[in-house]
């Protein structure tokens, strides 16, 4: 298969939906053996029934995807509004091992020496995701996780063959599946990197041995320190990802600010002695970065693209890039017409690591 296979629609009816889908397809040729899904979460309550009659349809068994508030494809996005989107590719069946709980992947036969690669999604409503995110990679030797976290107003459904939720689910690819993978950061620093000396939870206390809202004032400079009310949804806490020399970051969100006590909640379970910083959302970085992430990707390709998979955070999309499918408009001025599919995440999986405000992107060869 010179190029993966793409179908999108946009038709409020699941049976219409997917009729049109499957339109597009057409007669597929003798390799099609694994297909990727994402629907909108309006086709939640039906994404049963589209599993079972795309497979009946096809005789593809091997499905993976997820639902989300907004999926994406090439050169264009769905947010909160009827969208299914479908690509097959040539998988052979020994070359991918489905799983619909981390658990089961023990059961599975690791290359010691090659990379053991996973398109994962997960459920954001399970507190030990993002620990099996963290533990998986290393149990497997050598493993480098990709995806991201449900986005949804209702049903946190996930595709690993059949519907699944709860825990964390995809499929592992065999080596013989050349890929090539990166990671764009949605956020640009303000300051420098600090460190967290004290903390209580979610609680920033202290930051190098002083009040913690002290210093993120001096950081985030007079005009807003005069008025913290408008650093929400502006303002977040950077903690840099140790063991790399790419500079990446993890981005928590701010969720409240003490003055009498001059503490700052974050996002996340916080650890003295970590490393942590301030950082903005920003448009341009944002778009420069996804720019220099492309090339860097595509320079890395050996041989053209088949297809690939995108996940977006649920704040970047339209909410970062002003107009609707900017985004994926951006990849498709560098990558061109590639099959691409993917949704807009609760939080992006890249390696070992749960980040927000990025964007994943994976392409196959």
């Amino acid at each position: 298969m010179e190029k993966y296979l793409l179908a999108q629609t946009d038709k409020a009816d699941w049976q219409e939906a997917l009729e049109d889908c499957l339109s597009q397809l057409g007669r597929l040729p003798a390799d099609a053996a694994f297909g990727f899904i994402y629907a909108t979460d309006v086709f939640a309550p039906r994404m049963s029934d589209i599993i079972r009659d795309l497979k009946n349809e096809t005789g593809i068994e091997n499905w993976v995807g997820s639902i989300g508030v907004g999926v994406c494809c090439t050169g264009l996005e769905f947010y909160e509004e009827p969208a299914l989107l479908i690509m097959i590719t040539d998988f052979a069946d020994d070359a991918v091992h489905i799983f619909e709980h981390s658990s089961e992947t023990q059961v599975f036969e690791f290359d010691p020496a090659g990379l053991n690669f996973a398109v994962v999604h997960g459920d954001p409503r399970n507190a030990e995701v993002p620990n099996v995110i963290n533990a998986l990679p290393n149990q497997w030797g050598n493993g480098f996780l990709v995806g991201g976290l449900t986005s949804s107003r209702s049903y946190h459904f996930q595709i690993a063959g059949d519907i699944v939720e709860g825990e964390l689910s995809g499929v592992v690819l065999d080596s013989s599946i050349p890929v090539v993978t990166g990671l764009t950061q949605g956020c640009s620093p303000i300051g420098p990197v600090h460190r967290l000396t004290k903390c209580d939870g979610h609680v920033a206390v202290e930051i190098d041995e002083r009040p913690a809202l002290e210093v993120f004032k001096e950081d985030v400079g007079e005009v807003l320190a005069r008025d913290l009310r408008r650093v929400g949804g502006y303002i977040f806490a950077g903690f840099p990802v140790t063991g790399t020399d790419t500079g990446d970051y993890m981005v928590r969100n701010l969720t409240g600010i003490d003055l009498d006590e001059q503490l700052i909640g974050i996002g996340d379970n916080l650890e003295a002695d970590s490393s942590i910083m301030f950082c903005r959302r920003d448009t341009d970085t944002a778009v420069k970065d996804l720019q220099r992430m492309l090339n860097d990707v595509k320079s890395r390709l050996s041989g053209e693209a088949k297809g690939g998979l995108y996940f977006s955070c649920l704040g970047r999309g339209q909410n970062m890039f002003g107009a609707p499918s900017r985004e994926m408009q951006y990849i498709a001025e560098v990558l061109g017409d590639l099959p691409l599919v993917g949704f807009y995440a609760n939080g992006e999986i890249s390696g070992n690591r749960l980040y927000g405000y990025t964007g994943v992107l994976v392409l196959f060869s």
